[in-house]
């Protein structure tokens, strides 16, 4: 039995984090599902922005809706929106053995949103109508603007994933927009059952005080952050308030542990999947960490309920002159600035290819 194997055994959903149209055609995604436990996956700006630039899968559909008259990002959620259900079709399987807890594929609104709620709800709605798509989460980003977004969302039965979370603090204001579009839906006699996840961004933190900590703390604190994170989602699940939801039909939503390649390359290179095991949540991962982790992933671990040492590792990163709650602050504000540049890095290589495929079937 491989790593993989063993992680899905425990309870943790192990998610792709790329999508592309060669991953499809190619059979290699049905084949992560079948040989290595892959049982959903996400996407984001930069993940197609790479796709588009670096080969030519997607050349004849962009000349093709281009000559129909479409460009700009109502091209993209086209492109886009053909991949993911698609693959949304390889998961469906799981989606429906596990009663819509697994087999999800993501797609993100337009980043450029990310300040402005009512926008966001209005892009969260359409999109999802729009792909008609079960399986389909709309990534929302949990921003001060995207959090009512989200419960909105919720309200309104769009399937969440609540994305660039950094803190504990963060996941617990997405958990309240969460129960409280679910309590509204109650209130108003609407089914209870809509699936939302919580991601949480791990690596970066270790990226970003790299160099402000001695080697002893080194790549420590993105698994502190996480294991306080889980405390606060076991809790959760443990109070009167969720097991009342709970009781009436409601799916819990489930943490996402998102960013979980190595960026250090002195460190192992399945560093956080063997340190974030844990029944019923989700790892999001690239290719690379996949295979790695296939081969020699080692999660012995489970994550203890309580937290373990995190609160104590907290102290010393403290000590050592980082303010984690600041920190998480800036992360958000530098990730959400992220995918606004590969949101319009995305949007010009397809003006490009557009005008440059087009001309030359006209030539």
């Amino acid at each position: 039995m491989n790593a993989t194997q063993q992680l899905h055994d425990l309870g943790q959903s192990l998610w792709l984090d790329n999508i592309t149209r060669e991953l499809l055609t190619s059979g290699t995604l049905a084949r992560y599902i079948n040989e290595l436990s892959v049982t959903g996956l996400t996407s984001n700006p930069t993940i197609f922005d790479h796709a588009i630039q670096h080969g030519d899968f997607y050349d004849d559909a962009i000349r093709q809706k281009s000559l129909a008259g479409k460009t700009g990002e109502a091209l993209f959620f086209e492109l886009a929106l053909e991949d993911l259900t698609q693959a949304a079709a390889l998961f469906r399987p799981i989606y429906d053995a596990t009663g819509g807890a697994d087999g999800w594929v993501s797609l993100e609104v337009s980043p450029l949103l990310a300040d402005d709620t009512e926008a966001t709800i209005k892009a969260a709605l359409q999109l999802h109508q729009h792909a008609q798509c079960p399986n389909l989460l709309i990534k929302i980003p949990g921003t001060r603007a995207g959090m009512p977004a989200v419960e909105e969302a919720i309200f309104a039965g769009v399937p969440v994933n609540v994305t660039l979370l950094f803190s504990r603090e963060h996941y617990v204001a997405a958990a309240e927009a969460y129960m409280r579009g679910i309590e509204r839906r109650i209130a108003a006699g609407l089914a209870p059952k809509v699936a939302c996840v919580a991601s949480l961004f791990v690596s970066r933190w270790d990226v970003a005080v790299k160099d402000k900590v001695p080697d002893v703390l080194r790549n420590r604190l993105g698994i502190a952050i996480a294991q306080c994170t889980y405390k606060a989602h076991c809790d959760l699940l443990a109070s009167a308030r969720w097991q009342k939801l709970a009781a009436s039909g409601a799916l819990p939503q489930r943490l996402l542990w998102a960013s979980t390649g190595t960026k250090d390359p002195a460190a192992p290179d399945t560093l956080y999947l063997d340190a974030l095991a844990a029944p019923d949540t989700i790892n999001t991962i690239p290719e690379k960490t996949l295979h790695a982790f296939a081969d020699h992933g080692n999660a012995q671990h489970v994550l203890p309920i309580d937290g373990g040492d995190a609160e104590a590792l907290l102290a010393e990163f403290v000590h050592a002159g980082v303010n984690h709650a600041a920190f998480a602050i800036e992360l958000q504000r530098e990730g959400a600035l992220a995918f606004d540049k590969s949101w319009h890095d995305l949007l010009a290589c397809i003006a490009s290819k557009s005008t440059a495929l087009t001309q030359t079937k006209a030539g």
